[in-house]
């Protein structure tokens, strides 16, 4: 499995199926069963959506690399226990 953990500054801009575009922050990208999955954490989250992140999965599609919903409950868990551990572990406890 390789992860990839990203500075606060890497911001993508995805757009929904209605055309309405969202910046989100890279947190990371992790490999998971031969998929990448990303954990972004939207620049500007909505009111009471301030501690979560999102997981979409990376598909290709005619060449360009598509993010997509994880609708599978058991896959999303599983991806979701990975980042947790992967982001936890990055975590500096020492650090003041």
């Amino acid at each position: 499995m390789s992860e990839e953990l990203f500075d606060e500054d890497e911001i993508i801009t995805l757009t929904d199926e209605d055309g309405k575009e969202e910046k989100f922050i890279i947190l990371c990208v992790i490999e998971y069963n031969g998929s990448q999955y990303y954990a972004l954490l939207p620049e500007k989250p909505e009111k009471g959506e301030e501690d979560g992140y999102v997981i979409l999965r990376a598909e290709e599609e005619e060449g360009e690399t598509m993010l997509v919903t994880v609708d599978d409950d058991e896959e999303f868990d599983a991806v979701a226990d990975e980042i947790d551990e992967y982001l936890n572990s990055e975590i500096d406890y020492d650090e003041e």
